[in-house]
């Protein structure tokens, strides 16, 4: 008998446990009007679990949802999922975290791809050198050796691309009916794709700031990125709900006077049923005293809007290639759009003939803003600039007044 005991003692000494927690997580709307696609986003941090499956449940249903490493650490620090909810509605979801298993798959809302170009392919929608991550040294430019340029994501509704040069502006790329696009088109569709409906680039960006991308600031005008260290654009997550693109820009010379190099991670949210792109930075320490620039392209001949409190869009037609480049292209109608927080507002600037500008600081080591944009080929979007303008007040006070969420362990 004592030995049988002995025997299952050390059985049991020998068994990994796995650790496993139920949350409760209540979610509230504070305002008197209904709201879709919202996102609820809960760092996995505090629960101290190495988390490699979630179940989210609402009323006894399962619903899709999206664990996510930022890090690349291999252990997953967020969990994402999405709701619709009713105007002062409040809802309550069942979270379970599990150290066992793999995420739960989904049909995935978003997708994201970054590649090398093929030389043997001269199809410009058929390249199949995916990558996943590149980090190049200082003077080195792979803008001609990726296909697209650098990573391009979408949801069903829009698709962005950024430059991996000094430049890394934000591009867009419209469509004319709801759904994915880019694992077929590529960024570049063929006659035979266009004559069946698939979108194409549909904005000239050049050294203008195209959708919302950050410059450095010398006191008198931006500054590109062109003094960096070591440059890495990494696709962080494919969905199912959420890609995630991150930018890392490690030792840059943002040509502040007077300041010392700072490296920057940014990272690109773009969410399922959301035309807009949430911009994350962080530095590596507190970026108080910097001053940098961003803002939207000055589209030809756009209309401009501006709160004069960190809300600038405009509504404008030009081609979306340069001129040389422009054979079976149309010049095409977009609407633009940035969202900044007050507190890192330091001026907006008036239009020139590239760019409406801002001047934009932080006395953290994070900052923050969105990016939208719209093509007037959606057969489900915006067609005047009226109606552009209007979307840009009503997404500002959606982004202001976010869903309230509570968190319980039970």
């Amino acid at each position: 008998m004592k030995r049988n005991l002995l025997f299952a003692l050390l059985a049991l000494s020998t068994q990994t446990f796995y650790g496993q927690k139920t949350l409760e997580v209540t979610v509230s709307n504070p305002v008197n009007t209904p709201r879709e696609a919202q996102p609820v986003v809960l760092s996995l941090l505090p629960y101290q679990l190495q988390t490699k499956s979630a179940l989210v449940t609402l009323d006894g249903k399962e619903i899709p949802s999206q664990l996510d490493d930022l890090n690349g650490d291999g252990i997953y620090d967020e969990l994402c999922f999405m709701t619709d909810i009713t105007k002062k509605g409040k809802q309550t979801f069942r979270v379970e975290l599990q150290e066992t298993g793999e995420p739960r798959q989904y049909e995935s809302k978003v997708y994201a791809d970054m590649m090398l170009t093929n030389r043997k392919i001269n199809s410009s929608n058929k390249q199949d050198l995916y990558i996943s991550s590149l980090t190049v040294d200082n003077g080195t430019n792979p803008y001609w050796m990726l296909h697209h340029h650098g990573p391009a994501f979408e949801n069903e509704l829009v698709a962005y691309r950024i430059y991996f040069d000094h430049r890394q502006t934000v591009d867009t790329y419209g469509k004319y009916r709801k759904g994915l696009e880019l694992k077929q088109t590529q960024f570049y569709p063929d006659e035979e794709q266009k004559a069946a409906g698939f979108g194409d680039d549909v904005l000239w960006v050049g050294n203008t700031f195209g959708a919302g991308a950050l410059r450095g600031w010398d006191g008198n005008e931006p500054q590109m990125l062109t003094d960096v260290d070591h440059r890495t654009l990494r696709i962080v997550s494919r969905g199912p709900l959420r890609t995630i693109v991150e930018v890392i820009d490690e030792g840059w010379n943002t040509m502040n006077p007077g300041k010392e190099k700072i490296t920057m991670n940014t990272l690109y949210k773009l969410y399922a049923g959301r035309r807009d792109v949430q911009v994350d930075i962080r530095f590596n320490r507190s970026a108080k005293g910097y001053q940098f620039a961003t803002g939207l392209i000055n589209v030809k001949e756009s209309e401009e809007y501006s709160d004069h409190a960190g809300l600038r869009g405009c509504w404008g037609t030009d081609w979306p290639v340069s001129l040389k480049d422009s054979a079976g292209h149309k010049r095409e109608t977009v609407g633009l759009g940035i969202c900044i927080p007050r507190k890192n507002m330091a001026k907006e600037l008036p239009a020139n003939k590239d760019n409406y500008p801002f001047i934009v600081s932080t006395d953290t080591q994070t900052l923050s803003y969105h990016i939208s944009f719209g093509s007037d080929n959606e057969s489900f979007g915006y067609h005047s600039a009226k109606d552009w303008f209007e979307y840009l007040q009503a997404w500002k006070r959606d982004l202001e007044q976010p869903l309230q969420v509570s968190v319980a362990e039970k």
